[in-house]
């Protein structure tokens, strides 16, 4: 999954996109690129990019590649281990299996804690010292969209219909 990105300079958003589209549309500003500041929709915390351009990957070694496999406990019933035991492929690719399809469903449907602590930390960046902040973040967790909207009308819309987007899942 390709995450998506947002950048602003000041109030006013530049672009939404994967990481090479910002990365063009802050390249096109030039020297008029001042005070950006880079968010991930996913989290909705600000994050650094490098704007010189992708990194060359490096070379590849002999041998497997490392796939970052960590081994750790998981503590189950037995009725759950001979479950897994009886699955082709045996524990390990049945639970990664599960993870992975288990992943996969919650990309497709956001989760509404998820909407919430995106448009928290987004927000709280942007619009952390604006009237009706606390009022906005009370009515978001309580997920109250009509006080959410009325407590950050004021705000500029840029930032405003970015947090509201950010927390759209949260109320529905």
């Amino acid at each position: 999954m390709t995450r998506t990105l947002t950048a602003f300079a000041g109030d006013l958003w530049i672009a939404t996109g994967d990481e090479e589209e910002v990365r063009a549309a802050l390249h096109a500003m030039g020297e008029e690129a001042q005070n950006l500041l880079l968010f991930d929709d996913g989290s909705g915390r600000q994050v650094d990019i490098d704007l010189r351009g992708p990194a060359p990957e490096p070379s590849r070694g002999r041998g497997r590649p490392k796939l970052g496999v960590q081994a750790r406990e998981v503590t189950l019933l037995p009725r759950h281990w001979d479950w897994l035991a009886s699955q082709p492929g045996g524990a390990s690719v049945t639970l990664r299996r599960l993870v992975e399809a288990a992943r996969k469903a919650a990309q497709d449907k956001p989760s509404p804690r998820a909407a919430m602590d995106a448009a928290y930390h987004f927000l709280t960046v942007m619009a952390g010292d604006r009237p009706g902040y606390e009022e906005a973040m009370r009515a978001l967790y309580a997920k109250d969209k009509a006080g959410f909207g009325q407590a950050s009308a004021d705000w500029p819309s840029a930032v405003r219909d970015h947090g509201a987007a950010l927390a759209e899942a949260a109320f529905d």
